[in-house]
C-alpha cells in the first residue's frame, strides 16, 4: 500500500561511522545513570520542563499514528495526598497477600512496601492514560490499535527525556488504578497506564543493590 501526501525526509541526519559509535556509546554510558528511586526531593521543577518532556514523549511510534495516549501532570499538593491515600489503599490489601507469595518474594529485595510518602513529597506525578478510542485528530473516535505497545514507548521516551533533563523518576502501577480516572477527571475512554514520579532525588536516596543487576548482552540479544 502506497502512502498519500507524503513529505520529504529532510530533517534526518547522518553521522560518519565513528561519530555514530561515539554517540551510541555516549548513550549507553548516559542511561546507565539512570535509576528507580523512592525518596524524593520537595525541591520544585519548573512546568517547563515537564512540558518539553512530554512533548518528546509524544513523538513516540504508535499503532496508525492514533496516538492514544493521554498525560496528566500533577503537583497540586491536594490531589498528590488524594492519590497517596488511595494508592497506599490499594497496596496494603497487595503487600498483606493479594500479591501472592512468589511476587512478594520478588520484591523483597527491593525493600518495597505499602507506604509511599513520594507520591506527596516529588513535584511531579505524571498519570498515564491509554485511549481505546480515538484517531489522529482530537475529534475522531475510531479504533485504536496496538495501543499498549504504543504507550509503552512513549512512556519509555518520557523517562529517557526526564532522565536526560536531569531529573530522577520511579514507576509506579498500584493495583488497581482505576481511581486515578476518578482524581484525574479521565472518561471511560481512558485507562490508567501508569503513575510516573518526577523530581530531584532526596539527598540520602539509595539504590538497592539488586536495581544494579544487569543481564549481559549475550543474555538479552541475539545476532543472526
Amino acid at each position: 500500500m502506497k502512502a498519500h501526501n507524503c513529505s520529504p525526509l529532510d530533517d534526518y541526519i547522518e553521522y560518519p561511522a565513528d561519530e555514530m559509535l561515539s554517540r551510541s556509546q555516549s548513550f549507553y554510558q548516559d542511561i546507565k545513570r539512570r535509576h528507580s528511586i523512592r525518596k524524593f526531593s520537595d525541591r520544585p521543577v519548573d512546568r517547563q520542563i515537564i512540558e518539553n518532556c512530554i512533548k518528546a514523549a509524544g513523538t513516540a511510534p504508535s499503532g496508525a499514528n492514533h496516538q492514544p495516549w493521554h498525560f496528566v501532570a500533577i503537583q497540586d499538593a491536594e490531589i498528590k495526598k488524594q492519590i497517596r491515600e488511595q494508592a497506599e489503599a490499594h497496596e496494603r490489601g497487595f503487600y498483606s497477600g493479594r500479591a501472592g507469595d512468589e511476587w512478594l518474594h520478588a520484591l523483597k529485595p527491593l525493600g518495597t512496601d505499602a507506604d509511599k510518602p513520594y507520591l506527596e513529597t516529588a513535584p511531579w506525578l505524571i498519570a498515564i492514560f491509554s485511549q481505546k478510542k480515538g484517531g489522529i485528530t482530537v475529534e475522531e473516535n475510531n479504533t485504536n490499535y496496538y495501543v499498549h505497545e504504543s504507550v509503552g514507548i512513549a512512556t519509555g521516551f518520557l523517562i529517557n527525556a526526564l532522565h536526560s533533563s536531569g531529573l530522577a523518576t520511579l514507576t509506579h502501577t498500584p493495583k488497581p488504578m482505576s481511581f486515578l480516572n476518578k482524581i484525574c477527571q479521565r472518561g471511560e475512554n481512558d485507562r490508567a497506564y501508569m503513575l510516573l514520579i518526577a523530581g530531584y532525588p532526596a539527598e540520602d536516596a539509595t539504590i538497592p543493590e539488586h536495581a544494579r543487576v544487569k543481564k549481559s548482552l549475550e543474555h538479552i540479544a541475539t545476532f543472526l
